[in-house]
């Protein structure tokens, strides 16, 4: 198809739609975006992407993933040449009311997921790979990264993974301009070497490469043809000119994002030539029908019953509640982080094998796949010990910008796991959770409230976090109990108790006991599960609070951000005396019990507590 004058003159047009727009906002990489201008020109309007644009969320389109969001005004200026949106919507670039935000929003209908904080695009598109070939779909997905971006080691992780798992539909682009916003990038600022030394990388990690002159039309026709022929993932390695057609700012420092002023456009526009308007075409994917999911084969015989009074760890009931779940909706996808023996993912993975995804051990790259993963319409559980989800806090806020339906799980959480010692404790996740907008934060004291809160957070649309306890703790509840986001539980109430004791997770057990060496000295004292952290159950939290006028929170979690300042926030103002026992101390190794007496959490420690109350 290709024809070398009407990619010029789309070519042409799309940098001055970048310039203008960018000028007009005030903001914006314009010297980015031109750098790259031949590849999605290339791409999108020489036959290679196939996309509706009748219907951009048409599951037969191609994807396309902008990794380098700050080169945003590119991607919108090939929707104007596309037809997708107008010059005039392009010329709002940055303003308050605009979709079209400095960086891609799912603000905007043909945006899938926001992306611009580097590293991401790639695991994005290993998830969206594989969704696409569980589906049976012949979906290509197509990644623009940027040589600096590759410094993000979240992208090796990427391109091990996408290897490992063959994914022959996963095209990834490197724009090599040897520019970053400090300066060189760490390979240099001469796009041959780092061209070289991307290929290798990418090779030693089982990609498929070619390097070629990512302003060649030909060059970049025949690469994008020859992706087709591989059975393995390909890397397209693009040598470029950062500012690529503007004399004044091409390949020079101290221009990224930076946008040109009146005088400037004008002598830009100039160099360029003619860009008058041009309509691209774009080829329509041919339709396929999806490969409908189908509930797993399982024998519910191997599956365990509770009864009240068991004891059995809520870690390895996450596992045997997402086998449950998985039957009555058969789009869960389990991923696990190289932990699934321990989180008891592994229940999931001998009973429904083909829905469970091994991620090895990638936190970042895991959060991305799932992301990717949920924009095919499947609900993707991702686990592994709640310390290392920390690190990737970036990802799971991207993906709750992405209004990504993820439901993370964390185990081994708190001092309570024991010996370990403070590297494997989960002692920030809730905070981390509680700060994502529109999260849900969950924490199961049993094996039945665990089950049955995997089921909820299946069925809800958006993040979810369920924190599950490493230890043996005793069945609380019949099978029959209902849980629900934003409630709690009153597991022991009076109407002579003096203080309530708010816990979650491992300390409801705690609280529980030392309900029982109170009560032996006839102090009555109410104790709640608060299950779900985030929403609270803020009218019970409040009606209890003012009947009992003394407060205890109880938590296995640092006293900065979990759920006694979340429930701190619900009293303020009311007249009651508060008291928060969190952990405070460095931990150490020993026993769960050792640590929970250190930590001053245990039943002692709020024994203790009440009586100063009182």
């Amino acid at each position: 198809m290709l024809d070398t004058q009407y990619l010029k003159s789309i070519a042409r047009y799309i940098r001055s739609l970048v310039l203008c727009s960018t000028t007009k906002a005030g903001l914006g990489h314009p010297t980015s975006c031109l750098s790259a201008v031949e590849i999605v020109t290339t791409l999108w309007f020489d036959g290679f992407i196939h996309f509706d644009i009748h219907n951009p969320k048409n599951i037969n389109n191609d994807k396309f993933i902008l990794s380098k969001g700050h080169a945003a005004p590119l991607l919108y200026s090939l929707w104007v040449v596309a037809g997708l949106i107008k010059e005039d919507e392009l010329m709002t670039l940055r303003t308050f009311n605009s979709s079209l935000e400095g960086h891609p929003s799912i603000r905007h209908l043909l945006v899938d997921v926001a992306t611009g904080s580097l590293g991401q695009g790639l695991s994005i598109g290993v998830g969206m790979g594989l969704a696409a070939k569980k589906l049976g779909l012949d979906n290509k997905i197509y990644v623009l990264l940027g040589d600096g971006e590759m410094e993000e080691g979240s992208n090796y992780e990427a391109l091990q993974i996408a290897s490992y798992y063959k994914l022959n539909n996963l095209i990834g682009i490197i724009d090599v301009n040897g520019l970053e916003q400090e300066g060189e990038t760490m390979l240099g600022n001469d796009p041959h070497n780092g061209a070289i030394t991307l290929k290798k990388r990418a090779e030693a990690f089982g990609w498929e490469t070619i390097v070629i002159n990512g302003h060649s039309f030909d060059e970049l026709h025949n690469a994008f043809k020859k992706t087709k022929e591989y059975d393995r993932p390909v890397m397209l390695i693009a040598k470029t000119t950062k500012g690529k057609g503007v004399s004044f700012f091409e390949s020079k420092q101290g221009w990224h994002g930076k946008a040109l002023n009146d005088e400037q456009l004008k002598q830009a526009l100039e160099e360029i030539g003619v860009h008058t308007r041009v309509s691209g075409q774009i080829i329509a994917p041919i339709p396929k029908e999806r490969k409908e999911s189908v509930p797993p084969k399982i024998d519910m015989s191997d599956l365990p019953d509770y009864k009240i009074g068991d004891k059995i760890a809520p870690r390895k009931a996450y596992g045997t509640g997402l086998v449950k779940s998985a039957l009555k909706n058969p789009n869960i996808i389990c991923l696990d982080a190289g932990v699934a023996n321990s989180t008891y993912a592994e229940t999931f993975k001998k009973n429904c094998p083909a829905n469970y995804y091994e991620m090895f051990i990638a936190e970042q790259n895991m959060v991305g796949v799932a992301m990717g993963m949920s924009k095919y319409g499947f609900v993707p559980f991702a686990s592994t010990f709640g310390a290392f989800l920390t690190r990737a806090h970036d990802q799971i806020r991207m993906a709750g910008y992405s209004n990504a339906d993820i439901k993370f799980i964390g185990s081994h959480v708190g001092v309570s796991i024991g010996a370990d010692g403070p590297s494997q404790m989960g002692l920030e996740d809730l905070s981390m959770f509680r700060s994502i907008l529109d999260s849900v934060v969950l924490y199961p004291s049993d094996a039945i409230s665990t089950e049955v809160l995997v089921e909820v957070a299946a069925k809800h649309k958006g993040i979810v976090y369920l924190r599950t306890t490493r230890a043996d703790t005793s069945v609380l509840y019949d099978e029959n109990e209902l849980f629900s986001i934003g409630g709690s539980k009153a597991l022991k109430k009076t109407d002579d108790d003096k203080v309530v004791i708010f816990a979650a997770g491992i300390t409801v057990h705690e609280a529980l006991r030392a309900h029982d060496d109170l009560a032996k000295e006839n102090i009555s004292v109410c104790v709640v599960d608060t299950y779900s952290v985030k929403p609270l159950d803020e009218a019970t939290i409040k009606n209890l609070s003012l009947e009992c006028e003394n407060v205890v929170v109880v938590e296995d979690h640092y006293s900065v951000g979990g759920l006694g300042e979340a429930i701190a926030g619900v009293l303020v103002g009311l007249p009651v005396k508060f008291v928060h026992l969190a952990v405070e101390k460095m931990p150490l190794s020993g026993t769960s019990q050792e640590l929970l007496d250190y930590e001053e959490i245990s039943s002692d420690a709020i024994v203790t507590a009440i009586k100063n109350i009182l």
